[in-house]
């Protein structure tokens, strides 16, 4: 008999429940959230066959992988299409929890999760520490200005290298306790600088070394920062049955309702990588308004920001950017420009 085996997971403890295939509870109890203990507290039980779920979270890849090694068979499931199920429990609790994902897996009402690579973690890892690097440089930057309109001095454009030594000049005839003030903002300022230089480097060495993260940048307004991003968040094309699955996949289509007569369409669902989904419409608004060059895509963008304005347009070719990029991968091709009609 096959056994279904739900987890509430929090980061301390996880709630588990065993129920058979008629739905009936076998065991109820917790462990700490460890998948090798976890495995040896399943092992108790001696069942042969069973299948262990649980929603997706920050823990996913530590568990799948620990639940591979020990050789049982576990489903992530989508946390955010789970949640309409466990919330028919008047009583939310971790106990509660751990038998509806019990019973959501044996009832297959549920959607399977596909759990990033480790180079894609690894690369993730990367790619968000530059961006947190970036907006504590933007912050502290946006500080010293701020603090410096005080003595009506106003600084204009200025690289992140030379921002310090500019600052500097200014605030020398100011008080003590300014400049001590302000030294201390701005060496955190180039130490920053300094540290998202490393990361800098090693980020255009992988993207370099990659294949496909130098055919995505092959497409205008795509430079590292996106392909990486692009690779991290999609890492495998053909878990997309079609590409342009891919666009609501990052939530960049939009939301439909329909019932009898009434059909209408709301806004973007804004699902999936809200970084990504950035990246693409700013790479939309490169295409649109400083790529010199004639393409397809432009062409296309163009004719929906005369109409729509170029907000919607620049989401537009941002979804299309995403559908024409997972196309690349399976293909194996860079961008093709395509050739304008005669006139």
């Amino acid at each position: 008999m096959r056994h279904y085996i739900g987890l509430d997971v929090s980061m301390k403890r996880t709630f588990i429940c065993v129920i058979d295939e008629k739905g009936e509870i076998i065991h109820e109890g917790s462990e700490n959230t460890d998948p090798h203990l976890l495995a040896d507290y399943l092992s108790k039980f001696g069942l042969e066959e069973m299948l262990v779920g649980f929603e997706s979270g920050s823990l996913t890849p530590y568990l799948l992988t620990g639940f591979k090694e020990r050789a049982i068979n576990a489903v992530c499931m989508d946390a955010r299409k789970l949640s309409p199920i466990l919330a028919l429990k008047v009583n939310k609790t971790d106990k509660n929890d751990a038998k509806g994902i019990a019973e959501a897996l044996r009832a297959g009402m549920y959607t399977r999760v596909h759990c990033k690579p480790e180079e894609s973690i690894d690369r993730a890892i990367l790619l968000t520490s530059r961006r947190a690097l970036v907006e504590q440089q933007t912050h502290l930057k946006n500080t010293v200005r701020g603090l410096l309109k005080n003595y009506g001095i106003r600084l204009g454009a200025i690289s992140a290298k030379k921002f310090a030594t500019a600052v500097k000049k200014q605030i020398e005839s100011c008080q003590e306790i300014v400049i001590l003030s302000v030294n201390c903002l701005l060496d955190a300022f180039d130490k920053l600088v300094e540290e998202t230089d490393k990361l800098d480097r090693r980020m255009l060495e992988i993207a370099h070394q990659d294949k496909e993260v130098r055919r995505f940048m092959t497409v205008p307004g795509v430079g590292p920062v996106t392909a990486l991003t692009y690779k991290a968040e999609i890492f495998d094309a053909t878990r997309f049955e079609k590409s342009r699955s891919v666009g609501a996949y990052l939530g960049m289509t939009p939301t439909q309702y329909a019932s009898g007569e009434t059909q209408r369409q709301g806004k973007t669902s804004k699902c999936g990588s809200e970084e990504l989904r950035f990246l693409l419409v700013e790479a939309g608004i490169v295409i649109l308004t400083r790529s010199q060059k004639w393409s397809k895509l432009k062409a296309w963008g163009l004719k929906i920001m005369r109409k729509k304005g170029l907000k919607k347009a620049a989401v537009a070719v941002g979804r299309k950017l995403a559908v024409i990029m997972h196309r690349m991968m399976l293909a194996e091709k860079d961008f093709i420009y395509g050739e304008p009609k005669a006139a």
